[in-house]
């Protein structure tokens, strides 16, 4: 079976509320069964247009990531998120 990935393509605007919610978001995300591959580190644009930071969350299956993003736990700390950064987040099945 595929895994499933959160990707998340993100600026902060508020670097100390946006550390509550990694504070927050890693022990739920790791629960429901999310590994992070990717979490900031370098970036280079070599194509078109980006945010500033990337997160990449593996998770066993398309519909396990699907409900981590959409788990209630989650988004109740994804509301400090969308206050505190601008962001793209994506669910994509991998191969």
């Amino acid at each position: 079976m595929p895994k499933g990935y959160i990707i998340g393509h993100i600026t902060v605007n508020d670097p100390e509320a946006y550390a509550e919610y990694i504070r927050l978001d890693t022990p739920i995300l790791a629960a429901l069964g999310g590994t992070f591959v990717v979490r900031g580190g370098q970036s280079q644009v070599t194509e078109g247009k980006a945010e500033a930071r990337h997160v990449v969350i593996e998770f066993p299956s398309y519909a396990a990531a699907l409900a981590a993003y959409h788990d209630p736990e989650y988004q109740k700390v994804a509301d400090i998120r969308r206050r505190s950064a601008s962001s793209t987040i994506l669910v994509v099945e991998g191969v």
